[in-house]
């Protein structure tokens, strides 16, 4: 992760002057463990997809306009960007989370590096395990209650990822 870490703090700022980093994957495969992990190593600030409200129905492209709009355009911009966090057990949003101006910020989650934001990042991983990983991880994450849910999200992520390439575009692919 070091390694990962130094190549990182060498690339050209790609949003404004911040170096925007994707976690991008399916759900279940390890990105905000992996995400974390390359933000404490780089000193940086995290945005979780899951810090948004997400709607089953949208799908893997519902959230991100605000994601956009309230912190990449900003930070294009060469200015502080901030959002308010969604809280799931609340089922309301909480807190304000300012995002500063800063040398990187890894933004983690399925849909975050997506081709139409493309020329903002500095580099992408993609993480994948295998679907029953995947699964099991989700169900013991959030219950076996939403099995129905997830399954249906495999299938829109499968043609999200398909019709976006998202994976094709990586610069590291990683398998947990």
């Amino acid at each position: 992760m070091k390694d990962l870490a130094s190549r990182i703090s060498r690339l050209r700022p790609s949003c404004g002057p911040v170096r925007l980093v994707a976690v991008d994957g399916p759900a279940g495969s390890g990105k905000t463990t992996f995400s974390g992990r390359l933000a404490a190593e780089l000193g940086c600030q995290v945005i979780h997809s899951d810090d948004f409200p997400v709607p089953w129905e949208a799908g893997p492209g519902g959230w991100f306009h605000a994601l956009e709009s309230q912190v990449l355009r900003p930070l294009q911009r060469g200015l502080p960007g901030g959002f308010r966090r969604y809280d799931w057990v609340r089922e309301a949003y909480a807190e304000q989370v300012a995002v500063p101006v800063a040398p990187v910020l890894v933004i983690e989650g399925v849909g975050t590096a997506r081709a139409s934001v493309a020329e903002l990042l500095a580099y992408t991983v993609w993480v994948e395990a295998a679907e029953p990983v995947r699964l099991a991880r989700v169900l013991a994450r959030d219950g076996a209650a939403l099995e129905p849910r997830w399954r249906e999200w495999f299938t829109a992520e499968r043609a999200w990822f398909a019709a976006d390439h998202t994976r094709e575009r990586a610069d590291l692919v990683v398998t947990t």
